[in-house]
This record gives structure tokens, C-alpha cells and sequence, in this order.
């Protein structure tokens, strides 16, 4: 993709070069006044002139720039082309009067007196040369600008998709030993339900090994993910544990969602939201709002296992954050707070994404 952006960016150039000469080779023609005969002696000096500012351009956008001016050669840079604009002053100079010999008369040109003051004119020519080095220059360091901050840009949008794989990479591992863990706890005392819990993680699996390959995923399908994630922790809850779930997707919806973002803050209510012996609670609400937004909000009891648990900063919500950054920059509100022994968590997403998150983010 890369190589065909740049030979279409090469073909684009090209078409603006000969466009532009074509232009002001034209430009003679252009200011003739309509119905009067064309100064061919005019023209024709403007034609040279043209083509000494083409030669002087492309020597330098072709070759000095490159050779010299980019790798930091200044001095060798300034010298070729002061010997390069002095000579074609003179040439041009004398082109002149050659053009205007041959036109003068229907003959052959003739020998005449070189006129007194020939210096002014070849530095007007040496100025309006100078002037077209400076804009070769101006442009090639334009194009080479834009060639750096594509690249960048490329490294750039490598660099996220590989920090986010990583960051996939760290949460499965971790979402499977909890859901193991759950598992577990039920063999001893209740096998069936163990059997039904395995059935269950073989779907949370499917999705995690094929969908979460994506980027993003439809958000139908994360929704069904989280379902039958809570289902699979319900099994295991006490009766003195309240869990509720609100979901609510607009109808016929085709908004995408990057996995495993809403599941990691589950894991975290069931981590910390559940007592063994007082009464506990879990509710889950994720509302699908007009103009692509996702509102979710999780408020569980608050038991902290450990004086590090209750910063609310561990390494699952840190790869939340981490992926939210990089996934939504500037498109999300992730606010968390203690109250009364209740802890909420409240994130809204806007899943519209500007041209530059797609250009990024595209794969």
C-alpha cells in the first residue's frame, strides 16, 4: 500500500511540473493583445529565459539538493550553484542579443559594439536566478517534510497496533485465570454446574481467540460476550450477593466497539464487590446513546482484598486506561469514585471516529 501511495504521489508531482511549465512557457502568448501580431523576438527570449530557470531548477531539485545540501555539504552547495547562476547570466545575456540580432533583420546576425553597461543586466538575470534556486530548494525540502511525517505517521500507526496487541496479549491471560479460578471453585461443590460453567467458557473463548483479533468488534457481540461472562460468574455467587445487568442496544445498530474493554471493568466489580459472609451487590448498566456513544456504568459493594487494591489502579485498569488512550483519544470520560462503601465506575465512549483515528487505527 505504502508503494502505491508513492507512485501515485510520483505521478502527481510530475503531472504538476509539466503542468506548471507549460504554463509559463505559455505566458507570452497569453498577454499578446488579441488580434495584434506576436513580438517573436519576445517570445522568444522568454522561451529561453524559461528554459535557463528550468535548467537551473533541476540541476538542483534532481542532483545538488540530494548530493549536497541534504547531507549538510552547505558550503559545496553555495559554491556550485554561484557558479552555476553566474554563467548562465552571462549565457542568457548573450542569448539575448543573439535573438535580437536574428530578428532584427531578415540576415545573417552581424558583429556589433557590445553595449557599455552589461552588468546591470547580468545581475537582474543573476537575481531572478537566485530566485529560482530558492524555490527549488523551498520545494524540495516541502516534499521531503512530507516524506519524513508519512513515515512517521507509519511508524507511528505500527507502533500503536503493536502496543495494542500487546495489551491483548496481557489481558487474556488474565481474564482466563479468573474465569479458571471460578471454575474450580465449582467442581468440589456442585459438578453439573462446573460441566455448564466449561460449556459457557468454550464461548467466552471463541471469542476472545477469534473476534479479539479485531480491532474493534460489532457491539452486539461484545454485549452477547459480557452476558454470558456474568452468567458464568452468577453461578458461583452466594445469596447474599444482589447482581443485576442492564443492557440496552438501539435496534438494528451497527456500532463497533473495541473487545474487552467493558469486561475488564466487570472482572474488576466481582474482584472487589463480593464479601463471603455481608451482603454484596453488582449492577451493570451499558446503554447504547444516539451518535455512536456507549455509556457504561458498574456500581458494586466495596471490599478491597489488599491497601493497594483501594488506589484503584491495578494492572487491569491500567491497560483500560492504556487502550482507551490509544484507541479513543480524546473521544471518551472515564470517571470512578468511592461512595458510602460503593464503588462506581462510569465510562462513555463515542465511537465515531475522526479521519486521522482511521487512518491510524485501519488495518
Amino acid at each position: 500500500m505504502i508503494q502505491k501511495r508513492t507512485i501515485s504521489t510520483r505521478n502527481d508531482n510530475l503531472f504538476i511540473h509539466v503542468f506548471v511549465w507549460v504554463i509559463v512557457l505559455a505566458l507570452p502568448l497569453l498577454f499578446t493583445d488579441r488580434g495584434s501580431n506576436i513580438s517573436w523576438p519576445y517570445f522568444w527570449r522568454s522561451t529561453m529565459t524559461t528554459l535557463y530557470f528550468m535548467l537551473i531548477f533541476y540541476i538542483n531539485y534532481c542532483y545538488l539538493i540530494d548530493k549536497f545540501l541534504f547531507t549538510h555539504k552547505i558550503k559545496e552547495f553555495i559554491f556550485i550553484n554561484l557558479f552555476l547562476i553566474i554563467g548562465l547570466a552571462v549565457l542568457m545575456h548573450f542569448s539575448y542579443d543573439l535573438v535580437s540580432d536574428i530578428f532584427s533583420s531578415g540576415r545573417p546576425p552581424r558583429r556589433k559594439k557590445r553595449p557599455p553597461r552589461v552588468l546591470p543586466f547580468i545581475l537582474r538575470d543573476m537575481m531572478s536566478l537566485i530566485t529560482v534556486v530558492g524555490l527549488s530548494v523551498a520545494i524540495r525540502m516541502s516534499g521531503r517534510w512530507m516524506q519524513d511525517e508519512n513515515k512517521r505517521k507509519e511508524l507511528e500507526k505500527a507502533k500503536t497496533e503493536a502496543e495494542l496487541q500487546n495489551l491483548k496479549n496481557q489481558i487474556n491471560p488474565h481474564f482466563l485465570l479468573n474465569t479458571l479460578n471460578n471454575i474450580y471453585a465449582l467442581i468440589d461443590f456442585n459438578p453439573s454446574q462446573a460441566q455448564q460453567a466449561v460449556q459457557d467458557l468454550s464461548k467466552l473463548l471463541r471469542h476472545i481467540l477469534y473476534d479479539n483479533n479485531q480491532t474493534f468488534v460489532p457491539l452486539v457481540q461484545e454485549v452477547d460476550f459480557m452476558r454470558n461472562y456474568v452468567d458464568l460468574m452468577r453461578i458461583r455467587l452466594s445469596d447474599n450477593v444482589e447482581l443485576s445487568t442492564d443492557f440496552e442496544i438501539l435496534p438494528n445498530t451497527s456500532t463497533r466497539i473495541a473487545p474487552l474493554i467493558f469486561i475488564s471493568l466487570i472482572e474488576n466489580a466481582f474482584k472487589h464487590g463480593i464479601s463471603g459472609d455481608k451482603p454484596s451487590f453488582i449492577r451493570i448498566k451499558l446503554k447504547e446513546l444516539d451518535g455512536g456513544k456507549v455509556d457504561f456504568v458498574c456500581e458494586n459493594s466495596y471490599f478491597p482484598k489488599t491497601e493497594s487494591d483501594k488506589s484503584g489502579k491495578g494492572i487491569g485498569l491500567e491497560q483500560v486506561q492504556k487502550r482507551l488512550e490509544m484507541l479513543y483519544p480524546n473521544r471518551y470520560v472515564w470517571n470512578t469514585k468511592v461512595s458510602d462503601d460503593t464503588y462506581i465506575t462510569h465510562l462513555t465512549i463515542n465511537t465515531v471516529a475522526t479521519s486521522y483515528d482511521t487512518q491510524l487505527l485501519d488495518n
